[in-house]
């Protein structure tokens, strides 16, 4: 209560404070009747009882016409509540206060919403109104958790192994590769700056600078249009260091999230699990695995290859093919015939795959297209091999091993989806499951010209030690030393060791990537000025507090968030601006022929 005219919070008064005279400042949260109630601040709620005698009766007529939302100003006695009004969910549920004097700092206009927790409201209203939504109990509290964790993070970092917090520009220059850039005009004609989607260049350029080691909470642009669960602008806990290896970027970061992490969300244990690019994808066809249920894909490629089977046959002869499937526990108990439908109709439309489904019967045989060809033996062998027992289902995939994978891993989450809507708990929200994924390909055929080559993470990644040759004769094969941290499933945070090299930075750019390398001309030539040995990391402080919080979207942990189209509903941005105001900047807006008659009419 330093520096204002309270005495007290509305959330610390207790039966300890009785017999003082106290001042609370507050949102009035609800009245009843003209007898009491109950004012709200960012600590807490406390019940003000509004007197009915005649020499108060101005303090009565104040607080009893006084809508809901209005800030009022109340000085009273703390006084016991009587016996049995006591309420033990309120931290302040046995006292109450006597109002003495009141005023009106600023009534309230009718409400667009209630601020309750409870009340359903819809997000595109909640956006509009972001200011009210912000006096909700869950975004005061994330908010303030955020804060909290960002300052021990800080703590651990700056204050414990001498990292220097460094802001570093906003306004700078294209980066090859990666996400799309939002871009600023200029008052030079043709010329535009570009907002950095990471300060990448910048934590390099400080490591060649000899600064050892940078820290920053970053904030961060993508122009990545209509995603949902993303923002245009997002912050990361942005990190580098000369003189490290990969071992030693991911203990310092599980001693940070040790440190940081919110005593109410329980201990997390390290080291944290680490798991190969390809291990994850094998085992749950994603890169980014939640481990906190099984239902893990089993290869049965070796046990159906003897069998004449013609789809089967014909899915091995491919190079890279493969059979594997998943088990869905108790699937028979929870899945009716339609949701087994949409799981196939979903993996065909999204990854051009089919998919057979075993069921395992009450008496121990199976149900599918399959065991036509399977003798009782075998189906034992299956059975076995897949580890079902009665009411599982299985969902069979065959073809190019990473199709299938990929396929099985989204329908084992889509499963997931199923079975917790019927009941099942498998993922627990209040456990937290890290997980270290290493060794990714160091680049990925492009999706529109597989024949080229991109960055599976940025150019700038070293390539592994062991295949560090691999990246002159066949780059297809060279793993990277880039690490992803995943949490319960979310990705939140990767990096990896840079490459010091100009010369081997340059090949990459220019004879694998096919980029100008004209545009990193700078960081080229500080490459060649003494450039230590440097990796680093960007944690997703947006997922991250979003998966500590278990808030539904990434939105809920963010102030001011943009819509999933990225717009901002409350300011209506972005916004026209006039042809004069873009003249300095050489532009002239063309505008398409229905929005312009929309603009005249």
């Amino acid at each position: 209560n330093s520096f204002v005219a309270r005495t007290n919070t509305c959330g610390e008064l207790r039966s300890a404070h009785v017999g003082q005279e106290v001042t609370l400042y507050g949102w009035i949260q609800y009245q009843r009747q003209g007898l009491f109630l109950v004012l709200r601040d960012f600590q807490g709620l406390t019940q003000i009882i509004i007197p009915q005698d005649e020499a108060h009766s101005h303090v009565k007529k104040l607080l009893s016409n006084a809508p809901v939302e209005s800030v009022v100003r109340v000085t009273g006695i703390v006084s016991p509540r009587p016996p049995g009004q006591e309420n033990p969910k309120m931290p302040t549920g046995d006292i109450e206060v006597k109002a003495e004097t009141a005023e009106i700092l600023n009534s309230c206009k009718k409400l667009p919403f209630e601020i309750k927790d409870f009340i359903k409201k819809s997000e595109a209203l909640r956006m509009q109104y972001r200011y009210l939504d912000l006096r909700s109990f869950q975004l005061q509290y994330n908010l303030r958790l955020r804060s909290q964790i960002v300052m021990r993070m800080r703590e651990y970092l700056c204050n414990l192994h001498g990292f220097v917090d460094v802001e570093t520009p906003t306004l700078f220059k294209r980066t090859p590769g990666g996400a799309k850039e939002f871009l600023v005009p200029s008052r030079e004609a043709g010329k535009f700056y570009s907002l950095p989607q990471s300060p990448q260049q910048f934590k390099q350029l400080l490591m060649v600078g000899g600064l050892d080691r940078y820290f920053q909470v970053a904030r961060c642009y993508r122009d990545e249009g209509s995603r949902p669960d993303r923002q245009p602008e997002f912050t990361q806990i942005d990190i580098e260091m000369s003189f490290v290896d990969q071992a030693g970027i991911q203990r310092l970061i599980e001693g940070l999230l040790q440190y940081s992490w919110p005593e109410e969300r329980g201990c997390i244990t390290t080291p944290f699990p680490s798991m190969t690019y390809e291990e994850a994808l094998a085992d749950y066809g994603t890169d980014k695995p939640d481990t906190r249920f099984g239902m893990k894909i089993v290869d049965i490629s070796d046990f159906l290859r003897r069998l004449d089977i013609q789809f089967v046959q014909n899915a091995l002869s491919y190079p890279h093919g493969t059979v594997k499937a998943i088990c869905i526990p108790q699937g028979v108990r929870y899945f009716k015939n339609k949701d087994l439908e949409s799981l196939k109709e979903s993996a065909k439309s999204q990854f051009n795959q089919e998919i057979m489904e075993i069921i395992c019967r009450p008496d121990g045989s199976l149900k599918s297209l399959l065991t036509k060809f399977l003798g009782e033996e075998q189906q034992s062998e299956l059975i076995q091999a897949l580890n079902m027992q009665v009411d599982d289902v299985v969902l069979l995939a065959a073809g190019e091993h990473k199709q299938v994978c990929t396929a099985l891993g989204s329908l084992r989450l889509e499963s997931a989806d199923l079975l917790e809507a019927s009941g099942l708990v498998l993922r627990d929200p209040t456990t937290f499951h890290f997980l270290w994924v290493v060794d990714f390909p160091l680049f990925l055929p492009k999706e529109e010209n597989p024949a080229e080559l991109e960055s599976a993470h940025h150019p700038f990644t070293a390539p592994h030690p062991s295949d560090t040759s691999l990246l002159y004769s066949d780059p297809t094969k060279v793993r990277s030393q880039h690490y992803d941290l995943v949490l319960n499933g979310s990705e939140i945070g990767g990096g990896s060791i840079r490459i010091h090299s100009a010369k081997q930075q340059r090949f990459v750019l220019e004879k694998v990537l096919k980029e100008d390398s004209e545009v990193l001309s700078h960081l080229l030539e500080a490459l060649e000025f003494g450039a230590p040995p440097h990796g680093g990391i960007a944690l997703g402080l947006d997922r991250l507090i979003s998966l500590v919080v278990d808030a539904p979207s990434i939105r809920d942990v963010i102030a001011f968030p943009k819509s999933f189209r990225g717009r901002d509903l409350m300011g209506s941005v972005p916004d026209y601006v006039t042809p004069e105001e873009l003249e300095p900047y050489h532009i002239q807006v063309s505008w398409p022929l229905a929005e312009k008659e929309a603009k005249q009419n």
